[in-house]
């Protein structure tokens, strides 16, 4: 884990260096001003030398100075390292997920990965301009000022020595109680964000039926659990600053009653000037404020390690499929075999979503897929574009195993229009040209002639100018169907494959579109995943799937003879003579 936040450090290694090394400047400074102080008091106002005293505070003006240059310093290049590192963390975990496979992105949920690049970076972020901060200062202030007392005097530095031995055992003892605190606390917010992003995204569901008193419950709930895990650690943590202050003034008494009587001394004999106690007063504080920063790292090392792990889980995962070292970077055609295939989303399943798929596709034939809930009509096309890799068997596609191909070659060729329709924030030209970014204006409205989306388009007032706004709320869903495939479509591809893509659209503009598709683009492999037989029948062939095999290959006549579920289906959707959608 920690070579992992390490090497994000990146760039931002020199400042990180140089950090620590102003901060030890103003450690130095802080701890000679005690010095020049006593000074002044045992030599310039109890010796009458006014001159030693301007001359010696000239000298603790500059120290002061010094300290001042070297602090802020420190402050500004800890601040950019910082700050550097958290960019740098959030860049490689996002560029990572876009090369997550869909199997990568399963392993890990949206809402935990939201939490990692905020607020466990966040995290991270805060630790590490701590460390910068305190992890040289704290110790090397306080081994400093120890130095000093000892050389002040032996027998009073002893009750400091004492003092920090008494304090880091307790320090030990409470650290390691509230570290498991901390790392639960973190997870917790995985349930947060999930809560929140939910209710969000689904808020048009959620005042539909009136469940806003069931989210708010929801996420009190998730928000109670975290401040619960965060009272039991703080309560251990708390305790510190009461120990610490305890601590402190006992010192302080100690050195005081102590010191007075070495200032008066045995028989008149002094062994300490009232400088030098006035330097040690100072040094205590020094030491022991010291220990309270090496807690607070304590503290925030503890809290920050489970953030750190989950950053570094996902920096280190490796996407479950790569490019072979050789690729090959042309799909000469469209064609599509199916070999033997099994398929299982998870290595450890009991049993394989598809199984043993044999299956031909000449290019440019129409095929409609159609079958139950759960059949595994997604899970067979997404082996096309190599959105997963097949358990056992091959999928080839233009004659050649679609993992030899390069990923983006391959996938560039293969259009999919998935069930979810998304649409980005921008307008309409912006959204179709994600499918071509090199596409005229000319293309685009082409391409939405055929996916039938110039009807609404060319309504609007601003045209294929109009902004869609985030995940396309302003659109309908038919619309937003439309434009999928209108942006497909940009693609050129030699397959295109339609998921369920029409299921918002009205059958005659369905049957448009089919039309449209049959006349312009012959030569590409359209794919047709539908529930509706209207959307399908008129297919060069149809497959009907089964719980991950193929029941049955044919024209829809054929079906309608020979195949038990596809005539049920159409049955269902008919009454036996016609379609269903005409009766509504």
């Amino acid at each position: 884990m920690l070579r992992t936040l390490a090497r994000q450090i990146g760039e931002f290694k020199l400042t990180a260096i140089i950090s620590p090394l102003f901060m030890i400047g103003e450690v130095i400074c802080e701890m000679i001003i005690p010095v020049l102080m006593g000074q002044i008091v045992d030599r310039g106002i109890y010796g009458g030398d006014m001159g030693f005293i301007g001359a010696t505070g000239v000298r603790m003006v500059i120290v002061a100075l010094g300290g001042l240059f070297c602090g802020m310093m420190g402050a500004y290049t800890r601040a950019k390292a910082s700050a550097g590192l958290a960019r740098n963390l959030r860049k490689a975990m996002y560029e990572n997920v876009q090369r997550f496979s869909f199997s990568n992105i399963d392993k890990f949920s949206t809402s935990g990965l939201v939490t990692r690049m905020t607020t466990d970076v966040t995290n991270i972020q805060n630790a590490f301009q701590m460390l910068l901060a305190m992890a040289v200062r704290a110790p090397g202030s306080m081994i400093v000022a120890m130095c000093m007392s000892f050389y002040l005097s032996v027998r009073l530095a002893s009750i400091y020595l004492v003092a920090v031995v008494f304090l880091s055992i307790i320090l030990v003892f409470l650290m390691k109680s509230t570290t498991r605190y901390f790392k639960r606390v973190f997870e917790k917010y995985d349930a947060l964000n999930e809560s929140v992003q939910e209710n969000v995204s689904a808020i048009r569901v959620v005042k539909a039926y009136v469940r806003e008193e069931h989210e708010i419950s929801k996420f009190e709930k998730a928000s109670a659990n975290i401040y619960r895990m965060f009272i039991s650690a703080e309560k251990r943590v708390v305790t510190i600053g009461p120990l610490m202050t305890a601590t402190v003034y006992t010192c302080i008494l100690l050195i005081s009653w102590i010191g007075a009587h070495m200032i008066v001394g045995t028989g008149g004999v002094s062994t300490l000037t009232t400088g030098e106690l006035m330097s040690l007063l100072t040094y205590c504080m020094n030491i022991l404020m010291s220990l309270m920063m090496v807690s607070f790292i304590f503290v925030m090392i503890t809290m920050s390690e489970a953030s750190g792990r989950r950053i570094a889980e996902v920096i280190n995962e490796e996407s479950s499929l790569k490019n072979p070292e050789h690729p090959v970077m042309e799909v000469p055609d469209g064609r599509i075999e199916f070999d033997h295939v099994q398929f299982a989303y998870h290595t450890e399943s009991a049993e394989p979503v598809l199984k043993d798929v044999n299956l031909r596709i000449e290019a440019g034939e129409s095929i409609g897929i159609i079958g139950g809930t759960g059949s595994a009509k997604t899970s067979l096309v997404s082996l096309i574009s190599r959105l997963y890799d097949v358990t056992e068997g091959s999928v080839r596609v233009g004659g050649t195993d679609v993992r030899d191909y390069d990923m983006e070659v391959l996938r560039n060729q293969v259009s999919v229009v998935l069930q979810k329709n998304v649409l980005f924030f921008g307008t309409i030209y912006e959204n179709l040209r994600w499918g071509n970014p090199e596409a005229t204006e000319e293309e685009c409205r082409r391409a939405c002639a055929l996916a039938c989306a110039d009807e609404f388009i060319e309504k609007m007032p601003e045209g294929y100018e109009t902004r869609i706004e985030q995940g396309g709320t302003n659109v309908s869903g038919g619309q937003r169907q439309r434009l999928c495939i209108a942006r497909a479509l940009l693609k050129k591809p030699k397959i295109l494959i339609l998921d369920d893509s029409t299921s918002a659209v009205d059958t005659a503009t369905d049957a448009k579109i089919r039309r449209a598709f049959a006349r312009e683009i012959p030569e590409t492999t359209k794919l047709i995943i539908a529930q509706r037989v209207s959307s399908v029948e008129d297919c060069d062939r149809i497959i009907v799937m089964n719980d991950g095999r193929i029941d049955g290959i044919g024209t829809h006549e054929e079906l309608l003879r020979n195949n038990a579920i596809y005539r049920e289906v159409y049955e269902s959707q008919t009454g036996g003579d016609r379609d269903f959608d005409e009766k509504q």
